[in-house]
C-alpha cells in the first residue's frame, strides 16, 4: 500500500468507514465495498468527481487497483467516466431515470410474485419486521435512514424470491434505484404516502394475493417516479455544472 497509510487501520477520510487491508477478501474487493458504500450513503455525492490522485492517497492502494474499480463501478452504472475528465459519480437525467423506474415496475412486480410462491413463514415474518421498523423510524426521520430501511425491505423480497438470475439483476440495479430513492424521499409529505404504499404491498403479500400484491408495487413505483422527476433535471443540471467548474 502507497505512502504506508493504511498499516491495518483506518484513515483520516470522512467516508472511509472501514478499515482496507484487515480481512482475507482481496484488496480490489474491499476498496470496491468502500467506495461503492460511500456512493450509495452519499459520502460521495452525484456528480463529485473522483480525482485518481486523491483516491490512491485517501485509500493507500496503487493506481491499478482504483482504476480497476473505477471501471467496475461504472459497469455498475454509479460513476460515469467522461474521456479526458476522469470519472465522477453518476448523475441520472429524467429519461435514465423513467427507464429505471419501469424496470422496477416489472422486476419488483415478478420479485413479490417470487416471494409469495416460494418464501418461507420464516421470510413472511421477517418482511412484517422490516416494514415494522421501516414505520417505527417515523416521518420526521433522516431520508438516509429511511433508504436503508427500506433496503432492507427489499433484502428480505429478494431473499424470499429464491430467484439468484432475479436477484443479480435487481442487486445491480439498486445502486441507481437508491439515489432515486432518496431524490423521491426528499420531497415534502413523500414519506407519509410511501409508508402506505409499501403497507398495502407487505399486506397483499401476506394475504398471498400476486394480482393485488403486483399492483401496489406498481402504484408504489410510479408514484416515486412522479415524486422525483420533478427534481431530476434540475439537480442533473447543477451538479454536472458543479463538476465541470472543478
Amino acid at each position: 500500500m502507497t505512502g504506508g497509510r493504511i498499516a491495518g487501520g483506518s484513515i483520516d477520510t470522512g467516508w472511509v468507514k472501514q478499515p482496507i487491508g484487515r480481512v482475507a477478501a482481496p484488496l480490489r474487493d474491499q476498496v470496491l465495498s468502500v467506495v461503492r458504500q460511500a456512493i450509495l450513503d452519499f459520502d460521495l455525492r452525484p456528480g463529485q468527481r473522483l480525482i485518481e490522485r486523491e483516491l490512491i492517497e485517501q485509500l493507500g492502494v496503487s493506481r491499478a487497483t482504483v482504476r480497476e474499480v473505477m471501471t467496475r463501478l461504472a459497469s455498475e452504472g454509479l460513476v460515469t467516466i467522461i474521456p479526458q475528465r476522469g470519472a465522477i459519480v453518476t448523475v441520472l437525467s429524467a429519461d435514465e431515470a423513467a427507464d429505471i423506474y419501469e424496470m422496477r415496475v416489472t422486476l419488483e412486480a415478478l420479485a413479490v410474485q417470487r416471494f409469495i410462491e416460494r418464501a418461507s413463514e420464516r421470510q413472511f415474518l421477517e418482511l412484517r419486521e422490516a416494514f415494522d421498523d421501516l414505520v417505527g423510524r417515523g416521518i420526521a426521520d433522516k431520508s438516509l435512514e429511511q433508504v436503508r430501511a427500506k433496503d432492507a425491505i427489499y433484502r428480505v423480497l429478494f431473499d424470499g424470491a429464491a430467484s439468484p438470475p432475479l436477484t443479480e439483476t435487481l442487486t445491480i440495479l439498486q445502486g441507481r434505484v437508491r439515489a432515486l430513492r432518496a431524490t423521491s424521499l426528499s420531497v415534502p409529505g413523500r414519506t407519509q404516502s410511501m409508508l402506505q404504499e409499501i403497507r398495502e404491498i407487505v399486506e397483499a403479500i401476506e394475504a398471498r394475493d400476486v394480482a393485488r400484491a403486483c399492483r401496489a408495487c406498481a402504484t408504489h413505483v410510479r408514484n416515486a417516479a412522479k415524486t422525483a422527476f420533478s427534481r431530476l433535471d434540475d439537480n442533473a443540471d447543477r451538479l454536472a455544472g458543479s463538476a465541470t467548474r472543478v
